[in-house]
């Protein structure tokens, strides 16, 4: 029976393919409309509304930035309702519906800006009130047994989300070019069908953590306990163990820890990141597209990225973490983060040279952007991989999806930043890009010295899971799942 159960250690759990299958497709849907959504608002939506070319620019990236301002807000609630009343599970079925009515307005109401702005909001609640769900639901079929096989699973997901990005990336920009905006727009809507039917698909293997119901112990009402409270610890936070457990107050404490680390300094990294759905493509319009045979379309750029991601996601992994982990210098989770943004930052000032070189009277050659690219993507592997996993692992069990929407909250603040300055067209030419790379770097030194501080607390599930359909053969009640 040991040797069993060591044997069935060291396997993926056999619902997780349905999870990353529906990952690979969710994201091609949502990369695929994403990715030529500035040069569809340039050349199609906008412009006979504003004339001007450079006003029309800052408006689409404006616009853009908001849309995905609100993708990565609506975490925030698709994570709470998922914790506390729904479940994972119904919260990612019944919010992929809402996913899929957004695309079709995107593909009907081509040439009507309300339409057409009423699938955006759509896309926005149903991608990001399913953002922490999926990526919690994945860590959620794991237990202590199997808990050296999360990071790997993590760096699987992550790779899934980009062999979506890849191709979309690289065809819905032509499709957009040769058969316009309906049908550019409604591939990516069949995907996210797909994507949901799959999901469906593992219903009856999924380990399902309940939701927690009315909590009494909830994060406000320890917070405001502890307020009444105050001067009973160390922390402030410890005059709530009079009216909460241990458990819940340490689970609180986990939050503010990990957003202290969060909130400050990743946003700067995603300034820098989603802007290359933006103001990079807006520099790519302007390069020479002909590379070779080819004639590149300024979004379709894009799809060096994710290619570089599946690339290099198996090099650090195998390869470079553990050189440097037998050099004596591990590159844990809270260094990789802090050079994340400084890689970033190095991408944004390659591409700011190139705007100068551009501004002086040069036309570059589209593929000069692949230098970038390659920095930018390396800085994306060190923090974005890394955060996944980082906010998994140091939650309790009832934060999980709450701490994965914090961490994609981050880049909500970001994209408000990003949309704000691009609205008020502060900066412009290649002043923007030096001015977002010496944040990054400010941002990159803050990051490392709070780290230094930082206790690192892993949290998994301590018992087996038991995927839904053998406690359904038990007659086992869903709450009989018991987690850290």
């Amino acid at each position: 029976m040991a040797q069993a159960s060591a044997a069935q250690s060291n396997k993926f759990p056999p619902q997780i393919p349905f999870i990353i299958g529906n990952e690979a497709c969710e994201r091609f849907s949502f990369y695929g409309m994403r990715n030529i959504l500035t040069v569809f608002l340039i050349d199609y939506l906008l412009r006979t509304q504003i004339p001007d070319n450079a006003l029309r620019e800052a408006e689409a990236k404006s616009l853009m930035h908001t849309f995905m301002a609100g993708v990565y807000f609506f975490p925030l609630i698709g994570g709470y309702l998922a914790d506390r009343f729904f479940g994972k599970y119904r919260i990612i079925l019944g919010l992929s519906l809402v996913y899929c009515l957004g695309h079709a307005c995107l593909a009907v109401f081509e040439h009507n800006v309300t339409g057409f702005f009423t699938g955006l909001a759509l896309i926005a609640i149903g991608s990001g009130g399913i953002k922490p769900c999926v990526a919690a639901m994945v860590g959620d079929q794991f237990n202590e047994s199997n808990s050296h096989l999360v990071k790997k699973v993590f760096a699987i997901f992550y790779w899934t989300i980009n062999f979506g990005s890849f191709f979309a990336s690289l065809f819905i920009p032509l499709l957009l070019k040769h058969f316009g905006p309906s049908v550019a727009f409604g591939i990516p809507g069949v995907l996210m069908f797909i994507a949901t039917f799959i999901f469906w698909l593992g219903r009856h293997k999924y380990v399902r953590v309940p939701a927690t119901g009315a909590n009494p112990h909830s994060f406000t009402k320890v917070v405001f306990s502890a307020l009444r409270n105050r001067g009973q610890g160390k922390s402030w936070l410890d005059g709530a163990r009079k009216e909460h457990p241990e458990e819940a107050v340490d689970g609180v404490k986990a939050v503010f820890k990990v957003s202290a680390l969060l909130l400050p300094f990743v946003p700067f990294f995603w300034m820098l990141f989603d802007q290359k759905a933006s103001t990079w493509v807006v520099q790519a319009r302007a390069m020479d597209p002909q590379v070779g045979p080819f004639t590149f379309q300024a979004s379709q750029m894009q799809f060096v990225n994710p290619l570089l991601v599946m690339l290099l996601i198996p090099f650090l992994t195998a390869v470079v973490y553990p050189a440097f982990q037998r050099a004596g210098w591990e590159l844990t989770p809270l260094r990789r983060m802090p050079l994340g943004l400084v890689v970033g930052a190095l991408s944004f000032i390659i591409a700011g040279f190139f705007q100068v070189t551009m501004e002086g009277g040069t036309t570059l050659n589209i593929a000069w952007q692949i230098l970038p690219y390659i920095v930018l993507t390396l800085g994306e592997i060190l923090m974005s991989t890394t955060g996944l996993e980082f906010a998994y692992t140091q939650a309790p069990r009832e934060m999980k999806g709450t701490i994965q929407s914090v961490w994609l909250v981050t880049n909500t603040l970001a994209n408000v930043a990003v949309a704000v300055s691009s609205k008020l067209n502060v900066f412009t030419g290649s002043g923007q890009f030096f001015f977002y790379a010496g944040f990054a770097l400010l941002a990159a030194v803050g990051m490392a010295l709070v780290a230094r501080r930082y206790v690192v607390r892993d949290y998994y599930q301590t018992s087996a899971p038991v995927p839904t359909e053998e406690r359904n053969a038990a007659g086992v009640t869903p709450g009989s799942a018991k987690s850290a």
